[in-house]
């Protein structure tokens, strides 16, 4: 049988299940806006990533349609001083041949064969070229999203025409000019590693480019071996026609 509470022990149940009901709102409201807020400041943070990455991607794109435009208007400009005969004649047009890419007044062929840095270049003047200079934040721009596009997977970077090798810490281009630091475009600085152990005492001579599906920023350049097999990109200048 249920023993029945003596009033003193009824008046104290009573008092207890008063208090519980009692307990103050706050105790679980403020829990609940400090979980709130720290939502909102992820989203807030998530969200500034994505309208810098916009903004860049805007910027890549402009720069982008600029180079398009320029490459068009060179096909309906007229001479700066035609001669006489040459009044009515159409302007002269600027091409490339076939399996090359025209670019910024300049043609560009990704070679997907693999090859050390200087049988690359060897690859290149065989096709009337050299291994590609880069001289504008528009032409990495396309080189960096045409790079992009072809690379299979992380390491499948291309050689450009950038070296060290002579003195150790000055790059200079295949045509022989310094790099310009305000163009380069370095993803990290050039730490020229020896390789495991010093295995490769010549350290890391030469360039390569590429970030798979394009870089935001247009910082895509690593030192590497010379001896490394990468694939390329050849450059040289259009046909007139």
């Amino acid at each position: 049988m249920n023993r029945q509470q003596n009033p003193e022990e009824a008046a104290a149940s009573h008092e207890t299940r008063s208090r519980t009901s009692k307990l103050p709102a706050g105790g679980v409201v403020l829990p609940v806006l400090v979980g709130l807020l720290a939502a909102a400041l992820i989203v807030i943070y998530r969200l500034s990533f994505v309208v810098l990455e916009t903004k860049q991607s805007l910027q890549i794109m402009k720069e982008e349609n600029e180079a398009l435009r320029e490459n068009i208007s060179a096909c309906q400009r007229p001479p700066a001083f035609p001669p006489p005969t040459a009044v009515n004649m159409k302007p002269p047009c600027v091409q490339c041949e076939p399996g090359w890419e025209l670019n910024q007044m300049n043609c560009y062929y990704f070679s997907t064969t693999k090859s050390s840095w200087n049988d690359s270049r060897r690859s290149c003047t065989d096709l009337g070229s050299d291994l590609v200079k880069i001289d504008s934040r528009e032409e990495q721009a396309f080189l960096a999203r045409r790079v992009g596009d072809i690379m299979e997977n992380f390491w499948d970077r291309f050689w450009i025409g950038l070296t060290d090798s002579e003195e150790e810490g000055r790059w200079f281009w295949v045509d022989g000019s310094p790099l310009d630091k305000s163009l380069s475009f370095w993803d990290s600085l050039p730490d020229d590693w020896k390789g495991p152990k010093g295995t490769n005492p010549e350290g890391e001579d030469c360039a390569i480019m590429g970030t798979r599906g394009g870089s935001q920023n247009l910082k895509c350049w690593y030192d590497v071996f010379c001896s490394n097999s990468q694939k390329s990109v050849c450059e040289k200048s259009p046909e007139t026609g």
